[in-house]
């Protein structure tokens, strides 16, 4: 079969204004598959320049595909922009069938196919097996019903869902599909040549506001051994310098991350490793930081969301303020730089709350800071708990986690944002981070801050733009459950997850078992 796979052009701030990009794992991941089972495939990454739809629609129509696969990693923001896609394709050739793929689709299928007759199928879940049973499935023209883990419109024109689909249990039996790109186009931290990898899919925390944790249902990591020779390849045959992990707590396991760790030292390759993980984590991995550095790795993000213990026990974080700020310490002493996020909004905060917020910041001392609004996923269980609050943000495009979305009844919006942006600015232009960016000794990291501080500086003007000039919020909006409708959190898991007697072999790396990696095509 013809398939193309199409990533739209992303709306938000941090997409448009970076002159890096990466390329879309998720639809690489689904490539793979489809590519060992025989189809014709081929990527449309219109998040370059950003290529305009009509242009895009041209695009993924010549050939004459007979499946156009649509996913975006920021889902939600990203839906009203696939919705126009599929339409404007729908509009030129009907007879295409239109699968839809992504953490929002994948809960609000409902919603989506009584809306709107362009979307043909949507994958629910994770999507490698998924997709090529269901592309099987067209090609033999079997029932729908007889593929787990999608939703379409059965023969009355209703909503219906198959039953979920089994989550992957071995990580590795489906490759990426890297022939899909162009390595030479792809590119992050001031213009090192990067693509996106995962080695773990999930996590096993309990944190409520979580999009992700239900999406994967179950906390899974690749063989280590398998996953580091792989970026080795990347950077041997495509001259791919960092690697942005996109996993939720690549680290959950210190036994799997230590044998990851050996076979990347072993594999002895100047490739830079990106990523975000816990602050208790990196607390526990004390004794071997010194193999972080080793391995490559040069920026953790710290899921720290708040600096407020009453926060932190309201969203089930697990962590605590005394274990956030021993992570940055520990990981400064080692050579890596820490990035620190801070969410506001998640409870009904003042000025005070906002300014013992930012005095915690500052004796925190991160390396670079990212501050967020609380965006609430219906199929979280935080969604309940904020399901009365009122909507002042209706504009889906702007649900990046960069707008705030939630009324707030002692800041009215315009006090709210420039509170944040006041913390940003201070906490990055304190004395010792500016110190840091000028005179950090090495080198690499000195690459790093300054980059970050360009990347972060542009963002922040964008944003002050946006908010006075563009974006629009409502004063009297809906409620969060009259917005997005009732909660789903008895639906969080996507998938069914099935133990099994194998598991991932986590031998301890010595020259006699290192053997020749996986031939990967392209």
């Amino acid at each position: 079969m013809n398939i193309v796979l199409v990533n739209p052009p992303h709306t938000a701030i941090g997409s448009r204004v970076p002159d890096d990009h990466l390329p879309p794992l998720g639809l690489l991941a689904i490539g793979g598959p489809l590519l060992d089972a025989g189809h014709g495939v081929r990527l449309v990454d219109a998040e370059f320049g950003p290529m305009p739809l009509c242009v895009l629609v041209d695009d993924a129509l010549s050939g004459g595909p007979e499946l156009v696969l649509i996913g975006h990693s920021g889902s939600t923001s990203a839906h009203p922009t696939a919705l126009r896609i599929a339409e404007m394709i729908k509009a030129r050739a009907p007879g295409i069938v239109i699968v839809y793929g992504g953490v929002f689709p994948t809960y609000h299928w409902r919603d989506v196919l009584a809306a709107t007759d362009v979307f043909d199928f949507i994958v629910r879940g994770e999507g490698e097996a998924t997709a090529s049973a269901l592309v099987e499935a067209l090609e033999l023209r079997l029932p729908g019903a007889s593929v787990p883990g999608i939703a379409y419109r059965d023969d009355l024109g209703r909503p219906f869902a198959t039953p979920p689909a089994v989550a992957i249990a071995d990580l590795d039996a489906c490759r990426v599909g890297w022939e899909l790109i162009d390595f030479s186009r792809y590119s992050y931290w001031g213009g090192k040549r990067a693509v996106v990898m995962q080695f773990s899919r999930g996590c096993p925390h309990l944190c409520n506001y979580c999009g992700q944790r239900g999406f994967w249902t179950r906390w899974r990591h690749r063989d280590p051994v398998r996953f580091a020779r792989e970026i080795a390849w990347l950077y041997r045959e495509h001259g791919v310098e960092l690697i942005n992990l996109a996993d939720e707590n690549p680290t959950s396991s210190k036994r799997a991350w230590r044998a990851f760790l050996d076979a990347m030292i072993a594999e002895d390759v100047p490739v830079l490793i990106v990523g975000s993980t816990r602050a208790d984590d990196i607390v526990r991995d004390a004794d071997i930081l010194h193999l972080y550095r080793r391995a490559g790795v040069i920026r953790w993000l710290l899921g720290m969301e708040n600096t407020d213990e009453e926060t932190l026990s309201l969203i089930r974080k697990g962590g605590s303020t005394k274990s956030d700020r021993e992570a940055i310490r520990l990981l400064r002493q080692h050579g890596i730089l820490s990035m620190a996020t801070w969410v506001a909004g998640f409870e009904d905060e003042g000025f005070r709350d906002l300014w013992r917020g930012f005095r915690q910041l500052i004796a925190y001392d991160p390396d670079q800071i990212q501050a967020l609004y609380v965006t609430p996923h219906r199929w979280t269980p935080f969604f309940r708990i904020a399901s009365g609050r009122k909507v002042i943000q209706k504009d889906v495009r702007l649900w990046d986690y960069k707008h705030q979305v939630l009324h707030m009844t002692r800041l009215k919006p315009w006090m709210l944002f420039f509170a944040v942006k006041l913390i940003e600015l201070a906490v990055q232009s304190r004395p010792k981070a500016l110190v840091r960016v000028l005179f950090h000794p090495d080198p690499e990291q000195r690459h790093s801050m300054r980059w970050y501080t360009k990347m972060g500086r542009r963002v922040w003007f964008r944003e002050v733009w946006g908010f006075l000039v563009r974006d629009r919020r409502v004063k009297d909006g809906p409620t969060l459950a009259e917005f997005w409708g009732a909660p789903q959190d008895a639906e969080e898991e996507s998938m069914i997850f099935r133990h099994t007697t194998r598991k991932p072999a986590i031998p301890p790396i010595e020259g006699s078992q290192m053997r020749e990696p996986r031939k990967l095509a392209g």
